[in-house]
């Protein structure tokens, strides 16, 4: 384990000894689970981001025909 030094404004500080008080933890356990599942969820988004620009473009249509109108696209009988 690291240690590093955070500065909060007091509102945030009175946050966070509550909410870590709530949940049975230091604030300082707090703010670092908080920061990894930020860079866990980054890195899930990276990921995503990455497959999907590797990704073929297709084409919508083919030669010859028209683009579907928006009506066409969204139709949902459910909703009628």
């Amino acid at each position: 384990m690291k240690n590093i030094t955070i500065t909060l404004d007091a509102k945030t500080a009175a946050w966070a000894r509550v909410h870590a008080a709530k949940h049975n933890k230091s604030v300082s356990r707090l703010v670092g689970e908080m920061l990894q599942e930020h860079m866990r969820e980054s890195r899930e988004y990276d990921e995503a981001m990455r497959r999907y620009l590797a990704k073929k473009p297709f084409k919508l249509s083919g030669p010859g025909q028209r683009y579907p109108t928006r009506e066409e696209l969204y139709d949902r009988p459910r909703l009628r």
